[in-house]
Formats: C-alpha cells, sequence, structure tokens
C-alpha cells in the first residue's frame, strides 16, 4: 500500500463518508449545487465516469436520473458500501480503483466525467497532472468533467478560527509559506487551492472553461457556530440564493467545497 492509500484509508477508512452529504446542511447544499449543475450542463441521459465515488451518494442519484454511471473508489471500506448501495441498480458498474490510473478505459469514452474528490488528496505536480489528464483522456469530445477541489482560504476560515492548537497562524503557516504561495504537501490531508491557482492548472489542458462553482458557500463556516439554527423553509430559501449567486468571483472563495467545469475539446 503506498503512502497515499494508507493516508487516505486512515481518513475515510472506517465508512464515515456515507452520510457526508445529508448529515448537515453545507453537504446538502453541496449535493443539492453538484446536482443542479449536472442537470444543466450535461447531456441527458449520458454514461458518466465518477471518480472519488465514496459510497455511492451520488451514484445513486444519478442512476435514478436514468445514467449510465461507472463508480470508481478506491478505498475497500467505501467500495465494498458503494457495492451494497448501489447494487439494486442495473445501470451502475461499481469498480475498485484510482483515479491516478484509468487504463481500463479506452480514450474517448464517457460523456460526463465527474472527480469527485481525488484532487483533495493530490499534493505533488505529477500526480495533480495525471488525474487531470486521464480523466479528460477517457471523456468523449465535447464531454463535460467537473473536478471538485477545496479553497484554501475556506480551510483557514472553517478549521483555524479556534482554540490551541488550531490557530489563525498555523493554518496559515501550514497553507502557505513566506512568499504567500500556496503550500501542497501530505501531512495536511487535506490541501486547498486558490481559485486562481486551481484553473490555472488547466491551461494547457485540451479543454474549454466554462464554470467555476461554490458548492457549499459559508455554510460549512456557519455551521460551526454553537448557536446556528437553519429551518427547512430558511435551507430552501438560503438554496435558491446560493444557485443564484454562486458562480461570483468575490464569493468563490469563501466557499469550502467547489466545482471546475469544463468541455473537452
Amino acid at each position: 500500500m503506498d503512502k497515499r492509500t494508507e493516508l487516505l484509508n486512515q481518513i475515510y477508512g472506517a465508512g464515515g463518508e456515507a452520510d457526508r452529504l445529508t448529515r448537515s446542511r453545507h453537504g446538502q447544499l453541496e449535493f443539492l449545487t453538484t446536482m443542479s449543475y449536472i442537470g444543466r450542463m450535461a447531456p441527458y441521459p449520458c454514461r458518466v465516469l465518477e471518480l472519488g465515488a465514496g459510497t455511492g451518494r451520488y451514484t445513486a442519484a444519478l442512476a435514478e436520473k436514468g445514467h449510465r454511471v461507472t463508480a470508481v473508489e478506491l478505498l475497500p471500506k467505501n467500495y465494498e458500501l458503494l457495492q451494497a448501495n448501489t447494487a439494486q441498480y442495473p445501470n451502475v458498474e461499481a469498480v475498485q480503483g484510482d483515479a491516478l490510473d484509468l487504463r481500463q478505459w479506452a480514450d474517448d469514452t464517457f460523456q460526463l466525467t465527474l472527480s469527485m474528490g481525488p484532487m483533495y488528496h493530490l499534493y505533488g505536480k505529477g500526480g495533480v497532472d495525471r488525474a487531470i489528464d486521464e480523466a479528460i483522456r477517457v471523456t468523449r469530445p465535447a464531454g463535460i468533467l467537473m473536478f471538485a477541489f477545496l479553497s484554501v482560504h475556506a480551510i483557514l476560515y472553517d478549521n483555524y478560527l479556534q482554540p490551541e492548537p488550531h490557530t489563525f497562524r498555523a493554518g496559515w503557516e501550514e497553507n502557505f509559506d513566506k512568499d504567500m504561495c500556496v503550500r501542497h504537501f501530505p501531512e495536511q490531508v487535506f490541501t486547498g487551492y486558490d481559485v486562481a491557482e486551481f484553473e490555472a492548472l488547466f491551461e494547457n489542458k485540451p479543454v474549454a472553461h466554462l464554470r467555476t462553482v461554490a458548492t457549499d458557500g459559508i455554510l460549512e463556516l456557519a455551521e460551526g457556530r454553537s448557536d446556528f439554527y437553519m429551518t427547512d423553509e430558511d435551507f430552501r430559501l438560503f438554496s435558491a440564493y446560493h444557485l443564484l449567486h454562486c458562480e461570483k468571483r468575490e464569493l468563490l472563495g469563501s466557499s469550502a467545497h467547489l466545482l471546475y467545469i469544463c468541455r473537452k475539446l
């Protein structure tokens, strides 16, 4: 087992990802926003590749909408749950595999490729480029790709405005070097990007950028407050507000989770 897989097993090995998109308001909003953009931008129905499928929340939702989904998950425990959670869908193929190695699929196979978590845990340029290049390779010309990534600024807001040892200085020093360039290294566990930095990863790739979208806005930060409260009606209203404004450049960096959306040339 390589170091990256060992690290990911430590984070996700107990299957705690199973209810991430349902147990919190920010998880619910992330799911709602992502599904909204898939519905707006992807052909329907289509052949979907989902990388980092976790325990199958998106997989099941896409299958129920009539898409043919190949769901790829690296970690054994998540893969077991993915299989169990999607066994009822004949249009789902669950595969244990790595987003860095998609050799079992030919070029130009999928109409929609979703990278739903691999970019959170790739730290070197070689791995990052490999994940992007492989996703592009297996996507058909004119197909849509969506890459989930994390905002380095939201990581600071959400995780380091707390008592010791999670001080803002600790977060600053972990995520930025002395020249204020963003740092990426495995001990971070979750690595974040400046939005422009992430977009620049695709500058020499055979894709056209379509959207960069905030998928959960400030809700993760808000839910960290002891007095946070949101009724179902308020959540519906906030979701409508969010979907109207989630592409605004001035708001992107405050969102923990984002989507880079592009079309293969």
